[in-house]
């Protein structure tokens, strides 16, 4: 019999699982993060110790969140540096009420909020985890660039077995420190993003980047400490200020992605280069990543992947006329 307890955790409302976890997977293929229209799972290692949290919000107005763990033994200890690890990852403690004053002022934000009415701001449990997820997807479509974290976590992540099956904790700097390139290169990562991750794992086992120091600093130092590292650009410090540290107020300017939506969005007449999406996103200071965040949603919404707050109630309406 596998180990397992349970726990509970209550949001700061309001919140929803389904939006908050989309925006942390990005992909349905995301064996990492893993959805199944009810729960949230991940694999951690706490302690040496892989377990699976099993996260679910039986009902999307609910305040509260439970938790179930599988794979050890529970201790207070072990609940409470979990309840860190999913208040974090699930920004669950993070209060909006200042984005939703700031979306009032313009109809189109107004309008993109409603539509998903609380999703929180996600991020990866670690800043390492965003500097690799950065490195495997740049100039790559971000379909392909989960395939690599895919591979890259069945290679040396921990392995969980339940009884559904075996699952993997995304690996940590020891795990990748011992790849090679040529390890990499087969699972279809460039050589310089071979050489990169590598750098990156001894750069973290030797504590040569204080990444404790970083909610001291400014997102101007942070950004030229993190582009110091091999094969991290203005893309990825900004990805990793956003999805690894919680600066709400950066909105990864060179994301293609996001330049595509902000001009379907906006009605823009071309998809806008780095400085106009500065100018663009400075009127919802600090809160420019939260947009992107919102952008996201928005395009799984387009590609059926989630269905928004608007395309319920219009679900729900049909069926109410449909009758039974």
């Amino acid at each position: 019999m596998i180990p397992s307890f349970r726990f509970e955790i209550e949001p700061v409302l309001p919140f929803r699982l389904d939006f908050t976890v989309w925006a942390l997977r990005r992909r349905p293929d995301n064996i990492i993060d893993r959805w199944d229209g009810e729960t949230y799972r991940r694999v951690l290692v706490i302690q040496g110790t892989p377990m699976e949290i099993a996260v679910c919000q039986p009902d999307k107005s609910d305040v509260i969140l439970h938790i179930l763990v599988n794979g050890t033994d529970p201790t207070e200890e072990l609940k409470s540096t979990l309840a860190d690890v999913v208040e974090t990852m699930l920004g669950t403690k993070r209060d909006l009420s200042d984005f939703y004053t700031t979306a009032r002022r313009s109809e189109s934000l107004y309008t993109l909020s409603n539509r998903f009415l609380g999703i929180k701001p996600p991020r990866f449990p670690t800043v390492f985890e965003a500097l690799i997820n950065g490195i495997a997807c740049q100039q790559l479509s971000l379909d392909f660039g989960i395939t690599l974290l895919n591979r890259l976590t069945k290679a040396v992540g921990a392995p969980l077995t339940l009884e559904s099956g075996v699952v993997y904790a995304f690996p940590g700097p020891h795990e990748v420190s011992l790849l090679t390139v040529e390890d990499l290169r087969a699972m279809s990562f460039s050589r310089q993003k071979a050489r990169a991750l590598l750098d990156l794992a001894k750069t973290m086992i030797d504590g040569e980047i204080e990444i404790n120091n970083f909610t001291e600093l400014s997102n101007e130092k942070i950004s030229e400490m993190l582009r110091e590292l091999r094969g991290v650009g203005r893309w990825t410090a900004e990805y990793v200020m956003l999805r690894g540290l919680g600066r709400l107020d950066v909105f990864p300017g060179d994301d293609v992605g996001a330049q595509k939506s902000l001009q379907n969005w906006l009605n823009l007449p071309a998809k806008p280069a780095y400085d106009e999406v500065k100018k663009v996103t400075e009127p919802w200071h600090p809160y420019a990543g939260f947009v992107y965040f919102h952008l996201l949603l928005s395009g799984l919404a387009a590609k059926g992947h989630i269905t928004d707050a608007y395309a319920a109630i219009e679900n729900d309406i049909l069926r109410k006329t449909q009758g039974p």
